[in-house]
């Protein structure tokens, strides 16, 4: 009997030690909420900003002219280096001028003998008229004495007009600069015959100094344009040139500064656009014709309300952002966003000045979700317009 009470006490500690494990065990898989997830919140910044439309273009010279043989001759000379700057009435070209300095030498003999002709018929015909007065003449010689001064008066008025075409002519065989610009290569070489049944083009000199820029805009860009300036909310008073900026492909941002100085009178019905031109500066020479150019038009310049652009999300129903209330509660805000400024959206419908805008952890933040937000100033972009304050 001593011996079976000294089995059980072991076996009892046994059992009473798993209890101990099981109620220690229940203890600890109970479920402890977690924390609520931080989050950044933010006011929008209510800034003064210009709002811009964007285009793209391209570069185009604000005079070209090709040069051109207007008459027919062996090429004599060639009096520029290509590739190089020439200034207005440069001369560029000789063809060879003999033949026409001798048809003006030959207009010129034939002038002069019609002018001859029409001295001595024009003499006669004073003498007739003074014997027809003392009626001893007949009028018929009066007549036949008049229309011979006529004919001569009107061979002189054609001398005249073929010694000026052969001036004009001889005139074409040197080819001067029209413009002060950059000439290309010469397209025909010294020693070739040009103008020979047909204008034979010799060179092109562009200006590149200022510098036309052509692009195009869309109807809705227009006609929200026309709305814009009927309230009197464009940056350009009324009268006033159009700013314009423009920035090539490898450079950042817009540092070239123009105006707009020219749109077209009638929207194209097969694109839907209509065309625009910019004019800007180039004294540098850094725009040449046919370069992508991108272009920045100030539209209007007011009141709106700022976010950073990484704070917005999407979902099937467009554009929305995340808003803490003050129960620390998580709201689903549909938002209609503006123009990308340095970084920050213009919010245009949706959100409040007083609102605290979930910026930093938006993905842990869901719509009713109660989270522990972090307050923080969101830093005012730099103006992105170098005229405007």
């Amino acid at each position: 009997m001593r011996l079976a009470r000294t089995h059980r006490a072991p076996a009892l500690a046994v059992v009473l030690i798993a209890a101990a494990l099981v109620a220690a065990c229940n203890r600890g898989n109970r479920y402890v909420p977690p924390p609520p997830p931080e989050v950044t919140v933010s006011h929008p910044i209510e800034q003064e900003v210009t709002v811009y439309n964007e285009f793209t273009g391209r570069t185009q010279a604000i005079e070209t002219v090709l040069l051109v043989a207007r008459v027919q001759g062996f090429l004599r000379s060639i009096n520029f280096t290509p590739g190089t700057d020439v200034q207005q009435g440069q001369l560029l070209f000789v063809i060879e001028p003999d033949l026409y300095e001798a048809q003006v030498e030959g207009a010129q003999g034939s002038l002069e003998g019609s002018e001859a002709q029409y001295r001595a018929a024009q003499t006669q015909l004073e003498i007739t008229q003074a014997i027809y007065e003392r009626s001893a003449g007949s009028r018929t010689d009066l007549v036949q004495k008049t229309q011979t001064r006529d004919l001569a008066k009107a061979a002189v008025d054609t001398a005249k007009a073929n010694l000026a075409a052969a001036k004009l002519n001889l005139s074409y065989t040197h080819i001067y600069a029209p413009f002060s610009g950059r000439i290309d290569r010469n397209l025909v070489d010294v020693g070739n015959l040009v103008g020979s049944g047909q204008a034979t083009p010799l060179a092109t000199i562009v200006r590149h100094d200022p510098m036309y820029v052509y692009f195009t805009a869309s109807e809705r860009e227009l006609l929200r344009y026309f709305e814009i300036r009927r309230k009197r909310k464009t940056v350009a008073g009324e009268g006033e040139p159009t700013p314009a900026y423009l920035g090539l492909a490898t450079e950042d941002g817009f540092p070239h500064v123009g105006q707009v100085d020219y749109s077209s009178n009638r929207v194209d019905p097969d694109t839907g656009t209509i065309e625009l031109r910019g004019v800007f500066p180039n004294a540098d020479r850094v725009l040449i014709p046919g370069l992508f150019a991108r272009i920045r038009l100030p539209l209007t310049r007011e009141k709106a309300l700022l976010v950073p652009d990484a704070a917005i999300s999407f979902d099937q129903g467009g554009q929305y952002l995340l808003v803490v209330n003050d129960k620390n509660t998580v709201e689903y805000r549909r938002v209609k966003r503006g123009a990308l400024i340095e970084g920050m959206r213009v919010i245009a419908e949706g959100i409040e000045t007083e609102d605290w805008v979930v910026t930093i952890g938006v993905e842990r933040a869901r719509p009713g979700l109660t989270v522990k937000p972090k307050q923080v100033e969101t830093p005012k972009p730099p103006s992105v317009d170098p005229t405007l304050p």
